[in-house]
């Protein structure tokens, strides 16, 4: 799911309300931030899920914005050029208070339904956290949020080449981890069994 503004309406309107708070038009910003809110808090969440720390966070990020509205230059959509800001003043207050990312939810569409749904999103979440940062962060924009390359690159600030690079290593880190993990809470498991038999 996609948490940016797609229309070009909006981008247009979005691009108006960011000249005017260049302009230091607080009701421009006023507007922008009401309309951003709830989506960069939605976006946000998929880090951390403490709610304060995302409040802070999107304060900051709208800061940012009305501090440096005149270097938008249209060169992407303003959503994208918001959102960039958002995850890099995340990742600055992720790694200052040393928090780890937070693994995603949404692992529905990897994994089947029940028990066995369950044991395999705590596998999933298990191998997400072992991640670094920005491995993490690149997977959870394309598989979670449906972003490209190119966008994600533009919201982590960095080549779309290394985007690709830390996607590679991301994957080819899963596919070591899951299957480790699945073995030790079948051994787990299998231990609990036999202590009840």
């Amino acid at each position: 799911m996609k948490f940016t503004q797609n229309t070009a309406e909006t981008a247009e309107s979005d691009a108006l309300l960011l000249q005017r708070i260049a302009a230091r038009d607080r009701v421009a910003f006023r507007r922008l931030y009401d309309r951003y809110r709830r989506t960069l808090m939605l976006f946000l969440r998929r880090f951390n899920h403490r709610t304060d720390l995302l409040d802070e966070i999107v304060n900051d990020t709208m800061y940012v914005v009305w501090c440096k509205a005149e270097r938008f230059r249209g060169e992407s959509q303003p959503s994208t050029w918001i959102h960039g800001i958002a995850y890099r003043q995340a990742m600055k207050r992720l790694q200052r208070r040393d928090a780890r990312l937070d693994a995603a939810a949404d692992v529905e569409a990897v994994v089947e339904s029940g028990e066995v749904h369950a044991e395999r999103s705590d596998w999933v979440q298990a191998a997400l956290e072992e991640l670094p940062y920005e491995q993490r962060a690149v997977l959870e924009l394309t598989y979670f949020h449906g972003h490209s390359c190119q966008e994600i690159a533009d919201l982590m600030g960095c080549p779309v080449n290394t985007v690709k690079t830390r996607m590679f290593h991301a994957r080819l880190k899963l596919r070591q981890r899951l299957p480790r993990l699945a073995e030790a809470a079948i051994c787990t498991s299998g231990a609990e069994g036999a202590e009840v038999s």
